[in-house]
């Protein structure tokens, strides 16, 4: 007898202005099943998600849980019914406890608390499920691998028989990574469902059972994953043959063009995020900081592009000394920077996508007729860089929210790349891309460092830094734990150093204490 679906989603339809984000999508999840939904950006992944977790209603279609036709109003309809979804930025209250996020807004939460059974509840459906957190323990004390078992935690809390998570590895170290996955398969063991939208075929051949694919906004393949390889679901999300850059790691110039040292920068809480940190970048050359997220990688990107004042040690552009100067004079020698966060720092959300494409250049002859804008001018450098950068819209006259978050990134990277700069630093630069356009980020990353100017990345997958990166400087706890060459280091070593271990097994801090 065959198995019956914990959900089913048929003949599923949404738009937005412009955009045919869901076109008569049919989605099945059975128990006990690790389902992979795989697409480019744009494709429709997280609206039919959202559809799923009750954040949007579909124009059309309905959806089925355990046989039973609902129609979901609101996210907690959805969790009633038990769906939960766990997005990349969690929602959890950083001065409350595990446990007293855990039961927060709960069907069985109460105005009084009791702290002891809470946490003692808690502490036994972390050991039912393998995930160790500790109940008492306040979530800004919390490594983010240990928050999203919090999260995990929140929807078993609530009865969730059907899980999804949206890019659930983009902050977690290999470690944490492969942690995750023996819970997420002891949750499917015990009959739950999964689903995992993720861009990462290597993850989706390790932990899915089942994959479906999706292209703008149909399924176009679906399939068990031993039916199944990389290649071919690469083709299936895109309709051609990607081409993957092999990089040629030649000896970089003996030019130095960034140098770093004994820099420390305070955090915003005042406390030093960066350390007595020391580093050189030369030109042709990327150089990857690897660390999990939250360990000084941003304050240090933002002290060398004049964001943020040390407090101490020098930043030296060609031997000049520019720790001092203004933002707007680091971008006139040739700095420039994608920040880690694309919408609170990189665009503007309620400007057009026209208006975003000329924040950097909008004071230049180019775009401008005398005291106005050339109109004409700006609407054709806008198409170039979404021709070139392959960005997926309906309109440049639309704001931003319109746009997915990978094309979101490409049009950020563009922006900044298109400026020829001397030094180019970004974070996270191919954060929610899938394989195709994270693939056509690093061919240009890969030209602009052929073409002489000197990047500075931070990078949460190795297996990324290892194609793309000429040396790896590991930070943990705002200090650079080593500068590694790509040639003669490995994985493992790499994410011991970024959990604070040095080679013998011993933290690394502690080393420093000594």
């Amino acid at each position: 007898m065959k198995q019956a679906p914990l959900i089913e989603m048929l003949d599923i339809s949404k738009s937005f202005p412009g955009v045919q984000a869901n076109d008569h999508i049919s989605f099945r999840v059975y128990p006990g099943e690790i389902h992979a939904l795989l697409g480019e950006n744009g494709a429709g992944k997280s609206t039919l998600m959202s559809i799923l977790a009750g954040l949007y209603r579909p124009d059309s279609g309905y959806i089925k849980v355990k046989g039973e036709a609902m129609r979901f109003r609101s996210p907690r309809m959805a969790l009633e019914a038990g769906i939960g979804m766990i997005y990349q930025h969690f929602r959890l209250i950083q001065n409350f406890t595990v446990a007293e996020n855990i039961v927060l807004g709960s069907p069985t939460s109460s105005f009084r608390v009791n702290h002891r059974a809470i946490e003692k509840e808690t502490a036994a459906l972390s050991a039912k499920f393998g995930l160790d957190v500790n109940p008492a323990a306040r979530i800004n004390q919390l490594s983010l691998g240990e928050q999203q078992r919090v999260e995990i935690l929140k929807m078993l809390y609530r009865g969730c028989d059907i899980l999804i998570m949206d890019e659930p590895t983009t902050v977690l170290t290999p470690q944490e990574v492969e942690e995750l996955f023996k819970v997420l398969r002891l949750m499917s063991d015990q009959g739950k469902a999964v689903v995992l939208i993720t861009h990462k075929l290597k993850e989706v051949m390790g932990i899915a059972d089942y994959v479906s694919v999706l292209r703008k906004g149909k399924v176009v393949a679906d399939d068990r994953i031993e039916n199944l390889d990389e290649k071919t679901l690469t083709n299936m999300m895109v309709a051609r043959e990607v081409e993957f850059s092999q990089i040629d790691r030649k000896k970089s110039s003996e030019q130095m063009v960034l140098e770093i040292s004994k820099l420390q920068v305070p955090g915003d809480q005042g406390h030093l995020a960066v350390e007595n940190v020391n580093l050189t970048l030369h030109a042709g050359e990327i150089v990857a900081i690897a660390g999990v997220a939250g360990n000084g990688q941003k304050e240090l990107l933002e002290a060398i592009a004049g964001l943020r004042n040390p407090s101490q040690g020098e930043i030296r552009l060609d031997g000049k000394m520019i720790q001092e100067q203004s933002v707007q004079e680091h971008l006139a020698a040739g700095i420039y920077m994608v920040p880690e966060d694309r919408l609170g720092m990189g665009l503007v959300p309620n400007l057009s996508v026209m208006d975003n494409a000329i924040l950097r250049n909008y004071t230049r002859r180019e775009v401008r007729r005398g005291l106005l804008f050339n109109y004409k001018k700006i609407i054709a450098y806008t198409r170039r860089l979404v021709e070139d950068y392959n960005i997926y819209l309906s309109d440049i006259h639309h704001p931003i929210n319109y746009l997915s978050g990978g094309n979101l990134q490409k049009l950020l990277l563009a922006r900044e790349i298109d400026q020829e700069p001397r030094v180019l630093l970004a974070s996270y630069p191919v954060r929610g891309l899938d394989v195709a356009a994270a693939e056509a980020v690093y061919q240009i990353l890969l030209k602009e460092r052929d073409k002489g100017t000197a990047i500075l990345l931070v990078l949460k997958d190795l297996d990324d830094i290892f194609r793309i990166a000429d040396r790896v400087a590991v930070m943990y706890d705002g200090q650079i734990n080593d500068v590694l060459d790509l040639e003669s280091t490995d994985i493992d070593k790499i994410g011991a150093l970024m959990l604070g271990v040095n080679k013998v097994g011993v933290h690394y801090a502690e080393t420093q204490a000594n």
